[in-house]
C-alpha cells in the first residue's frame, strides 16, 4: 500500500475524530501583510514585472550602496500571522477545538484576528507584532517589528490569566503547542516557570507539548543550548515533539555539537535520530519543502511531500505542515501518517492559501499529485 493510501485508511480508522480533540497554542501574534517586490513598473496596480528571486533582489540592494534606491512592494494581503495563530488556524479548519494565549491586540483583538476570535477561545495578552512578509520563487523575506512581544512574559499571563486559570487551560489540552521562541525574548523564562508552577498541578494525562523554535539563527548559541534543555523538561508532564524545518535543523545540528551533513533522506533521518537521542525527547521532525522525516521511540521515518514550484503562498507552511503533524499525533496515527498528514496539510495550504478542512486533506490523499 502507498504512503497516501495507508494515511487515508489511518485516518478514517483512528479511534478518535478531530472535534474529540483540544489544543492549546501560543504564545505570538502577527499582523502579515503579503507583498510582491517590484521590478519593473508600466501602469497602475499589477501592471508590472516582479523581482522573482532572493539573489535578483539582493543585487537591487547592493547596487545601492552608496547611492540610494526606491523599492516598491506591492501588496497583496493582510491576513493573521504568527507561527502559532496559523497553525492554531489550520488545526481549527482540521475540527479540532482551540484555546489561544497570545499577542492578539490590546485592548481588543486587532480587526484581522476577529474570525479567529469567534472560532477560538482566546486570551489576548498584548498588542500584535507585524510583518512584511516579502515572497520570491526561491524563498521569502520576513521583515518584522516585534517590540510589543518584550511585554509576553509569564507574569503577564499570570496577571490576566492567573494561576488557576492557567492550570485549567493547560489541562483541558491534548496537544500544547508553544512556538516562536525565537522573536520572543521571555519564551525561556515562561517555559522555566510552567514547569515550576503550573504543570505540576496539571492532572496525569496523555498530552503532547509541540516546539518550533522559528529560525534561530539571530539568538545566541548559548540562548539556543539552553531553551533546547528547558524543553526536555517538559517531558515529565507529556510526550515532547520538536519541529524544525531544514534550516532550523541544521542550526540546531550544529549547535548541539555535531558535523555539518547534506540533505539526503538518510540525512534528514540521521538529524532526527540524532537530535532526539542528544536531548532525550519523544519525537524530533525535520521537514525541508520536499519531503519531511521524524525520529520517535519506533525509530526513524521519511516521507515524500506534494512538493509545488509555483506556490500561491509560502508564507505559513510550515506552520501548516506544524499542524498536519500534530493531528497525526492526536489522532494516534503511525509516524509515517503523521508526516503524511503534515505534508498533505502544508501541500493542500500552498496551492489555495486556504487551510484545508479534515475532508480537504482526505481528498488529497486520495487523489495524490503525480
Amino acid at each position: 500500500m502507498d504512503i497516501p493510501t495507508q494515511t487515508l485508511a489511518e485516518l478514517k480508522s483512528a479511534q478518535s475524530r478531530p472535534n474529540e480533540k483540544r489544543a492549546l497554542v501560543g504564545l505570538d501574534g502577527f499582523v502579515d501583510t503579503i507583498v510582491t517586490p517590484v521590478g519593473l513598473r508600466r501602469g497602475q496596480g499589477e501592471d508590472f514585472d516582479p523581482i522573482t528571486t532572493i539573489t535578483e533582489f539582493g543585487e537591487r540592494i547592493l547596487g545601492a550602496a552608496g547611492k540610494s534606491a526606491n523599492l516598491e512592494f506591492y501588496p497583496q494581503m493582510d491576513k493573521l500571522g504568527g507561527n502559532g495563530p496559523i497553525m492554531a488556524n489550520a488545526l481549527m479548519s482540521h475540527g479540532v477545538a482551540l484555546t489561544y494565549i497570545g499577542a492578539l491586540g490590546s485592548p481588543n483583538v486587532h480587526p484581522v484576528f476577529q474570525l479567529f476570535a469567534e472560532r477560538a477561545q482566546v486570551v489576548s495578552v498584548t498588542e500584535a507584532a507585524h510583518t512584511t512578509a516579502v515572497e520570491f520563487d526561491d524563498g521569502k523575506l520576513m521583515l518584522g517589528q516585534m517590540k510589543s512581544l518584550d511585554d509576553v512574559t509569564f507574569k503577564t499571563l499570570v496577571d490576566q490569566i492567573g494561576i488557576d486559570g492557567l492550570v485549567r487551560h493547560f489541562s483541558e489540552a491534548d496537544l500544547v503547542a508553544l512556538v516562536n521562541w525565537t522573536m520572543i525574548p521571555n519564551m525561556t523564562e515562561i517555559f522555566r516557570e510552567l514547569v515550576a508552577q503550573v504543570f505540576p498541578l496539571l492532572p496525569e494525562g496523555g498530552r503532547r507539548f509541540f516546539f518550533d523554535l522559528a529560525d534561530p539563527e539571530k539568538r545566541a548559541r548559548t540562548d539556543l543550548l539552553e531553551v533546547l534543555q528547558v524543553i526536555g523538561t517538559f517531558g515529565k508532564f507529556g510526550r515532547v515533539t520538536l519541529g524544525l524545518n531544514l534550516k532550523e535543523a541544521q542550526q540546531v545540528y550544529l549547535a548541539l555539537g555535531f558535523y555539518a551533513i547534506g540533505e539526503s533522506p538518510d540525512d534528514l533521518r540521521k538529524m532526527a535520530s540524532d537530535i532526539r537521542e542528544k536531548l532525550q525527547l519523544d519525537t524530533v521532525v525535520v521537514h525541508p519543502k520536499e519531503s519531511a522525516a521524524c525520529a520517535d521511540p519506533t525509530g526513524t521515518h521519511w516521507v515524500p511531500g506534494p512538493y509545488v514550484t509555483k506556490p500561491k503562498i509560502t508564507t505559513g507552511a510550515g506552520d501548516h505542515f506544524n499542524a498536519g503533524f500534530s493531528l497525526g499525533q492526536m489522532l494516534g496515527l503511525s509516524p509515517t501518517g503523521c508526516l503524511t498528514t503534515g505534508v498533505t496539510t502544508s501541500g493542500h495550504y500552498v496551492r489555495t492559501a486556504q487551510s484545508p478542512t479534515l475532508a480537504d486533506l482526505e481528498t488529497f490523499l486520495a487523489n495524490w499529485p503525480k
